[in-house]
C-alpha cells in the first residue's frame, strides 16, 4: 500500500508538471508557469484522492533527492559557457550583489513600514536565499526557520510566475541576464525556470543561486541587526 501511494504521488506530480509545460507553451501566463500550476494541481489531485501529506512524503523525498543530480548536471552547460562567464564576470557580480542586497533591503523596509514584528522582519529579509541555507541562516540571526522557509517558497514561486513576464516586458532577452536575475532572486525555483528557457540561462542561474547564498550569508548577520 505504501509503495503504491509513493508511485501514485510521483505519477501525479510528473503528470501535472507535463500538463503545465503544455499549457505554458500554448497559453503563456504566470498562472500556467510550471511551479505554480504543478503545485496547485498536485495539491488538488491529492486532496480529491484523499491522500494525506504523510502518505505523499515518500514520493516527495524521492523527487527532492533527484534535485541533487539535476543541479550537478547544470555544471556541464556552465563549463561549456565558461568563457562567456569569465568575459562578463564583473557586470555579473555587480548585478548579483545589487540584486541580492536590493531584495534584502526592500523586504526589510516594507516589513518595517507595515509594522511587522522583529521575527518576521528578520525572517523575510533572507527570503531570496535557497531554502537549506536560509533555514540555517535564520538560526544564526534569531529568525524563525519555519517562517523563513515559508517566505523562501513563496518568493521562489512568485519569482517564477512573474519573473519571466517582467523580464519580457522590460525587453530583457539575453539568456545570461535572465538566468542571473532568476537565480539571484528566486533561488532554486528560479534556476529551474531558467533551465527551461535554455542551457545558458540555467547554467548562469545555478551559479547565481550559489553566489547569492554565500553573499547574503556573509552580510545578513552583520547588516540585519541594524535594520
Amino acid at each position: 500500500m505504501k509503495l503504491a501511494l509513493t508511485i501514485y504521488g510521483i505519477l501525479v506530480t510528473a503528470g501535472t508538471y507535463a500538463l503545465s509545460r503544455r499549457l505554458s507553451r500554448r497559453w503563456p501566463s504566470p498562472f500556467t508557469s510550471p511551479a505554480f500550476f504543478t503545485t496547485l494541481a498536485t495539491v488538488l489531485v491529492l486532496a480529491l484522492s484523499r491522500v494525506r501529506f504523510s502518505d505523499y512524503a515518500e514520493a516527495q523525498k524521492i523527487l527532492t533527492f533527484l534535485l541533487g543530480p539535476a543541479t550537478v548536471a547544470l555544471a556541464l552547460p556552465l563549463y561549456r559557457n565558461r568563457q562567456l562567464l569569465v568575459a562578463n564576470i564583473v557586470p555579473a557580480l555587480a548585478g548579483l550583489i545589487a540584486g541580492a542586497l536590493g531584495t534584502l533591503l526592500t523586504a526589510v523596509a516594507l516589513a518595517n513600514a507595515l509594522g511587522f514584528s522583529r521575527t518576521i522582519v528578520l525572517s523575510i529579509g533572507i527570503k531570496s536565499v535557497t531554502a537549506p541555507v536560509a533555514v540555517e541562516l535564520a538560526r544564526l540571526i534569531d529568525a524563525d526557520p519555519a517562517l523563513t522557509a515559508a517566505f523562501v517558497i513563496v518568493t521562489g514561486m512568485t519569482g517564477v510566475m512573474l519573473g519571466p513576464w517582467l523580464l519580457d516586458r522590460a525587453g530583457i532577452r539575453s539568456p545570461f541576464a535572465r538566468g542571473l536575475a532568476l537565480g539571484t532572486i528566486s533561488h532554486g525555483q528560479g534556476t529551474a525556470q531558467a533551465a527551461l528557457e535554455g542551457e545558458l540561462s540555467g547554467a548562469i542561474a545555478s551559479i547565481a543561486l550559489g553566489l547569492a547564498a554565500v553573499f547574503v550569508s556573509m552580510i545578513a548577520p552583520r547588516l540585519l541587526p541594524y535594520l
